[in-house]
């Protein structure tokens, strides 16, 4: 395994204990962990030492609204930005908050939400993300949970936190909006003793009054971040300062052993909840440097529009926007007639089998690249180099086809917040890890411990296990939950509860998760996850969830079919109707089934494992219904409650 070095042998099982693979860690930490930047201490470092070395570089940027239409950026130098969060920072002590106070931040992600965050850091007060994505009550648990003594929010979101009243009135005494405050909002403040302010107002709030920052060390927390589970109430997992100054040391030092060093120049497209872990070590890192932060204006409409304003060189992703960009690309070539999709798809098959080869990316096939290629750059603001996707598995089709079409990395990479983010990510112009997430970071040891349940051998020749690991990067524990912490901290290792296996290559497959087992009828288990990714192949669906009951013998399930596929499916069939009236068409049933059944066999899926009946749904599995997470995992309790009458229906008819 080339890319990873063994520093710990694997041992047999004992104790009651499963046995353990050998420990590993990335091939660039082969002399050990890049060591600590001299000075950064805290998140507040990170900040400090950036305005003191690029004062006068954008920091900040939004596009300015002039009579209702958005313009071009504008933007905050690194010393702007410290003057205004200096303002807040005191502000907020002039309100009794010192250091270990919390403090809740809620709405899309904007200049305000920033300068809030480092107002914290500098006073050493918990930032506590709040985000309503997590369901109804999420918001008023968090508040509560937490403590929150003060709360900033975006204008819109002002009604959302007054619904949490009285309960969250407990420990909330001040809402700061980062827009406007009507009266009305005032007055019914008020009435629950507590007060309102707008940013402007609370900016000059402290007045000439400063307060001294506190001492600030790696080991204290600095955020505490809720973290969807698929089930039961939110999580509060404490970060600390230095999990991130870890993460950033060892992600800096991945970026400069592949040649893609982070330089002032570079420029970030803000619109991944900064309440999520992803976006908020990638934006770290991106101050780190001294480089550029736009964020978007909270539409996803008009995020390619803003794409093409900012021009970033590194674009963040979460799969279901770059799904999206593939159909759009996809739907674009299919309406441009026979000779331009001829062209591009000739162009297609030569770049993508010279990088088959091993030819970098900007090497296959440059003339395509300048005659086909570059008008796919072109729509992603013309300057991305690099592509990360992470939160959930990209499909192996999307990934290698934006591999050769943006004429950028698209590099997979797998985290959670318990690992303050990247844990593993795919190295560029290394085609054969398409499918994986790469390589672990150089700042982790990583080893598979088996799962004897589910016939997962960490020892075994292709060893598979669930992936635990070890190091700066881990969380300190679950806020207030020490039983939840034990359950998945072990002698120093966190457990992930996904399944891993180790390919030849030192880079990591997800292929299950611990959890998500169930047993059919005839007592065979059944490993959904798996499942799920097998047939996520198939080109004619966006999305599927795989359901079977304990007491029948074969698997249902609820699919979001492609719509441009299955309308092109209907053309080519003579079968007319809109998408919805096509979703109800048996025939479509038949044919999306078959499909299925196509990649079962391919793929050498036991009998048990086909699916027997499909349910189509044109609308996509999403957030407002309560069936996803905020990073798009599949909430099954919730996805059974919603579709049960249909489940029924589908297991009465099918036998």
């Amino acid at each position: 395994m080339q890319n990873v070095v063994e520093v710990e042998q694997g041992r047999a099982a004992a104790d009651g204990r499963p046995s353990v693979g050998p420990t590993y860690r990335s091939a660039f930490a082969r002399d050990g962990f890049p060591p600590p930047v001299p000075g950064l201490e805290s998140c507040y470092d990170i900040f400090r030492m950036a305005v003191e070395k690029y004062p006068d570089n954008r920091m900040l940027g939004h596009r300015e609204i002039v009579d209702g239409k958005a313009g071009a950026y504008v933007w905050k130098t690194y010393k702007e930005v410290f003057g205004l969060a200096t303002k807040i920072g005191n502000s907020i002590r002039s309100h009794g908050l010192a250091k270990g106070s919390r403090c809740g931040i809620y709405g899309a992600n904007c200049p305000e939400w920033f300068i809030t965050m480092e107002a914290c850091n500098a006073h050493g007060i918990y930032c506590v993300p709040l985000y309503d994505t997590l369901g109804a009550g999420a918001v008023e648990f968090i508040l509560c949970h937490a403590e929150v003594e003060i709360a900033f929010t975006e204008e819109k979101k002002i009604e959302q936190i007054f619904k949490t009243f009285p309960k969250s009135t407990e420990f909330l005494k001040t809402i700061v909006s980062f827009g406007r405050v009507t009266q009305q909002q005032k007055e019914e403040a008020s009435k629950y003793g507590l007060e309102i302010y707008s940013w402007d107002e609370f900016l000059s709030l402290a007045g000439d009054q400063e307060f001294d920052l506190p001492v600030k060390t790696k080991a204290d927390i600095c955020t505490i971040m809720y973290t969807s589970g698929t089930t039961g109430d939110p999580k509060g997992v404490l970060i600390s300062n230095a999990s991130i100054v870890s993460i950033i040391a060892g992600v800096d030092h991945l970026l400069n052993c592949v040649n893609e060093q982070l330089e002032q120049t570079d420029v970030y497209m803000s619109y991944l909840p900064l309440a999520h872990i992803f976006d908020r070590v990638v934006e770290e890192l991106f101050m780190f440097h001294g480089a550029s932060i736009g964020f978007w204006r909270g539409d996803v409409k008009l995020l390619v529009e803003d794409i093409g304003v900012l021009k970033p060189t590194i674009l963040c992703a979460v799969p279901r926007v770059l799904d999206r960009i593939f159909s759009g690309l996809q739907a674009k070539i299919s309406s441009g007639g026979f000779i331009k999709s001829t062209l591009f798809n000739l162009a297609y098959k030569f770049k993508q089998y010279r990088m088959m080869k091993g030819a970098k990316h900007n090497e296959a096939a440059a003339i395509c690249d300048k005659v086909v290629f570059s008008k796919v750059k072109e729509g992603l603001g013309g300057n991305v180099r690099v592509i990360l996707s992470g939160a959930a598995p990209l499909a192996t089709h999307v990934e290698e086809y934006l591999r050769v079409v943006t004429c950028a990395h698209v590099l997979q990479g797998y985290g959670l917040t318990e690992t303050c983010a990247g844990s593993f990510v795919s190295l560029p112009n290394q085609m054969c890890m398409i499918g994986t997430v790469g390589p672990p970071v150089p700042n982790i040891d990583v080893r598979l411990e088996s799962v004897p349940e589910m016939d997962y051998d960490a020892l075994a020749t292709r060893p598979r296990g669930e992936i635990c690991i070890k190091g700066e990067t881990l969380f300190s524990g679950y806020y207030k939950r020490e039983d939840l912490t034990k359950d998945v901290l072990v002698d120093g290792w966190f457990h992930t509860g996904d399944i891993g296996e180790w390919q030849p290559d030192g880079s990591m497959k997800i292929i299950d998760r611990k959890k998500n087992i169930f047993k059919l009828s005839q007592g065979e288990y059944v490993a959904v996850e798996n499942l799920e990714n097998i047939y996520g192949l198939v080109s004619a669906i966006d999305s599927i969830w795989v359901y079977g009951n304990s007491f029948e013998s074969f698997l249902v399930a609820v699919v979001n079919p492609n719509k441009e596929a299955l309308e092109n499916w209907a053309a080519a069939n003579g079968i007319s109707g809109d998408f919805e009236a096509l979703c109800e068409n048996p025939k479509a049933k038949e044919y999306i089934l078959g499909e299925l059944s196509k990649v079962g066999k391919d793929k050498k899926l036991k009998g048990f494992e086909f699916i027997k009946s499909v349910h189509l749904e044109p609308v996509p599995f999403d957030m407002d219904r309560d069936l996803i997470t905020p990073t798009y995992k599949k909430k099954r309790p919730q996805l059974l409650k919603y579709y049960q009458g249909i489940i029924d229906n589908m297991y009465t008819s099918a036998k």
